[in-house]
């Protein structure tokens, strides 16, 4: 009887998790940047603990804890497993960019659930979390590549504090937007980073799952920023 109970169980948790859909609020994996719902089950708050996170491996490359590179172009990310700053460091690789992570004054829950649900809350309120990082010299930028998991079905809301912030000035400049997801979302989440820079260029964006950088080599060919 127990044996059916627990299977029961495993079931009806199954179809709840498929229920959510678009609602998924991580895109990342725990513990991994995975396509699933908050940087996406790809870089979602699906886990916020995750082994290799930034900030635990400061060493890591595809999470700096300070700004590199040199040049007119900047990657901007906000990650919490790391899919989409492994995603970021990649193109930065590519271009010779340099990499900044956006990152917020009040951290997110660890606990996967409690983050989901602060997600959830801080996009159904239209909340702005504060951030800590700031990029330096905005203006030397002409290209920025922005980037983030897909948390609900949509951009997580640090992206629109930094894009809505007062102290950068988009007008004018290339936005090109990218994300890493668990299942759905993709779409959505480039378009609202499009949507958040209306008086800026656009070039076609980008999105893949986890942690899997293969599309990015072609895809910076085929919008012509690298040859």
């Amino acid at each position: 009887m127990k044996k059916y109970l627990v299977y029961l169980m495993m079931v009806l948790a199954a179809v709840t998790f498929n229920a959510c859909g678009d609602d998924d609020p991580v895109t990342e994996e725990p513990g991994t940047e995975q396509p699933s719902t908050p940087d996406e089950p790809t870089d979602n708050p699906d886990e916020p603990n995750e082994p290799d996170d930034p900030t635990d491996n400061p060493d890591d490359p595809a999470n700096p804890d300070e700004p590199s590179g040199d040049s007119h172009i900047l990657i901007a990310y906000f990650t919490r497993t790391n899919n989409t700053g492994t995603v970021a460091a990649r193109i930065a690789e590519l271009t010779g960019g340099t990499l900044f992570r956006i990152e917020t004054v009040e951290p997110y829950p660890e606990d996967y659930t409690e983050c989901t649900q602060v997600a959830r809350e801080q996009l159904e309120n239209g909340t702005r979390p504060a951030l800590s990082t700031t990029v330096e010299d905005m203006d030397q930028y002409d290209i920025v590549f922005v980037g983030c998991p897909v948390w609900w079905g949509d951009a997580p809301m640090p992206i629109w504090s930094f894009l809505e912030s007062d102290e950068y000035d988009f007008a004018g400049k290339t936005v090109i937007p990218f994300c890493t997801y668990a299942s759905t979302g993709r779409d959505a989440t480039l378009q609202r980073i499009v949507d958040l820079t209306p008086d800026s260029n656009h070039l076609d964006g980008f999105g893949t799952s986890g942690r899997n950088t293969n599309g990015v080599e072609p895809w910076l060919r085929e919008i012509g920023i690298i040859e």
